[in-house]
């Protein structure tokens, strides 16, 4: 399966260099057109590899989050990250006063910074609320309410500068388009050290899969290791966000695909899940580009549609195979 999802990671990267607002004519004249060569190069291509490194983050934040919270309905943004970081944002634009996407250089860096910081700051606030990552519970429960609290402050900043309400709804819907190769560059490294702690971690994972006493009776000091986890967690989707904006389901459905597809432990699920995220926002984001080119649609927007259906499709089917049981 994870040579199956690089093949098509592969396949979709090659088709993002081809596909754009000029079509495949950019990609056909790179080597003769300056022009071509820098929109292929400088906007398709880190735009692809955006796509596939954010979908990554986010595939493995979602399996990290079902597997800490042994909830198969828990996402990356379970702990008020999402709220978080639009305040981020939303705060950032009404100080620069101006749309962050078209800004260059240092403003854009303050924007993504932003987010970041938002989403990191309302992880720790969950964390405080929680007392600690003792009491899952209670760890859910202070998300929830982190998220509607600091939600409404977004909101209440919008509502105090009209003028950036356009800007911000990008970052709410999600968006490659402004990815470029230091953004990529970043993501890679987050990635490679989020994936290779979680990778040892995985031990952990599948011992909160059996129950928190199985987990401590195999001798595991439960306590940091979750801790530790919550930290990847945060990580990992705050440096999504911040670069792409929300985009929906693809953390949550990404670990679904794969416990339908295969049955394996959490060191290969956490890959797995990492994978099938890279192909779904990649070609999701294709899609967005491809739909009604020369516009596009927002991401977010397309993933959400195709999430949530697969999600409701999956509902659906468990409910009829439980019905047919009880038959």
């Amino acid at each position: 399966m994870a040579l199956c999802l690089l093949l098509l990671c592969a396949v979709l990267g090659a088709l993002g260099a081809g596909i754009g607002s000029t079509g495949w004519e950019s990609l056909w004249k790179a080597y003769e057109d300056p022009l071509a060569w820098k929109i292929v190069t400088d906007i398709r291509l880190p735009r692809t590899a955006g796509a596939l490194l954010a979908g990554a983050l986010l595939g493995l934040a979602g399996s990290i989050a079902q597997g800490v919270f042994r909830n198969p309905l828990a996402d990356p943004y379970l702990l008020g990250s999402a709220s978080g970081a639009s305040l981020g944002v939303a705060l950032a634009m009404a100080a620069l006063g101006v749309s962050p996407f078209a800004l260059a250089g240092l403003a854009r860096w303050g924007v993504t910074g932003a987010a970041f910081m938002g989403a990191t700051a309302a992880v720790m606030l969950t964390l405080v609320l929680a007392k600690g990552v003792h009491n899952t519970m209670r760890l859910l429960l202070a998300g929830v309410v982190v998220g509607v609290v600091l939600g409404a402050v977004a909101s209440l900043v919008l509502l105090m500068n009209p003028d950036i309400m356009q800007a911000m709804q990008s970052f709410m819907l999600g968006s490659t388009a402004f990815v470029g190769w230091n953004a990529c560059a970043l993501m890679f490294c987050v990635l490679a050290l989020a994936l290779l702690l979680a990778w040892c971690l995985s031990r952990v994972l599948d011992g909160l899969a059996l129950g928190e006493a199985t987990a401590h009776s195999l001798g595991l000091p439960l306590a940091p290791l979750r801790a530790l986890l919550i930290v990847l967690l945060a990580l990992a989707t705050g440096t999504a966000v911040a670069q792409t904006g929300l985009i929906a389901f693809v953390g949550l459905a990404s670990p679904h695909l794969v416990r339908s597809m295969v049955r394996a432990l959490h060191r290969w699920l956490l890959v797995l899940s990492s994978l099938m995220g890279a192909v779904l926002l990649l070609a999701a984001d294709l899609l967005a580009r491809w739909l009604i080119a020369p516009q596009e649609l927002p991401v977010g927007v397309l993933t959400a549609v195709l999430g949530g259906s697969y999600l409701l499709w999956l509902m659906h089917r468990r409910s009829a195979l439980q019905s047919g049981e009880g038959v």
